[in-house]
């Protein structure tokens, strides 16, 4: 049967492909492809019905983000989800440091939901969301 949302725990990092993109500069295709995806376990995206390369809504108690889904590459991580670094994640992850400097980039609590007519927002369309310029 297939569920509506899938609870999972959000994790974000580097990725070569991050990196790659970053080297071509941020506004680039390559860094845009890069960034603006999210890695899933097979079986959790079979739950939600949604294919590699289908749009998904990612939730937090920070906010809202379409990435594109895709299948994890390095085997099951059922309950886990990994988008790498760069605004989208940043997008979601809390600001908060805890009085250590950094954010918290592990562990958060989010939701998947399959999103097929939503789009994947550029850079710019991103940012003018989260500051309104």
């Amino acid at each position: 049967m297939m569920q509506q949302k899938l609870h999972v725990t959000l994790l974000t990092g580097r990725t070569i492909e991050q990196g790659v993109g970053k080297e071509y500069g941020k506004s680039s295709h390559q860094y845009y492809d890069a960034c603006s995806m999210v890695y899933m376990d097979a079986g959790d995206m079979q739950k939600l019905g949604v294919k590699h390369g289908s749009n998904v809504l990612v939730t937090t108690p920070n906010g809202s983000v379409v990435l594109k889904a895709v299948k994890h590459p390095r085997g099951s991580m059922s309950g886990m989800i990994y988008i790498p670094y760069g605004p989208w994640a940043n997008s979601i992850v809390s600001n908060t440091t805890n009085s250590i400097g950094m954010p918290s980039f592990k562990g958060t609590p989010a939701t998947v939901e399959a999103a097929p007519d939503q789009p994947i927002l550029s850079m710019k369309e991103l940012l003018k969301k989260e500051f309104g310029r």
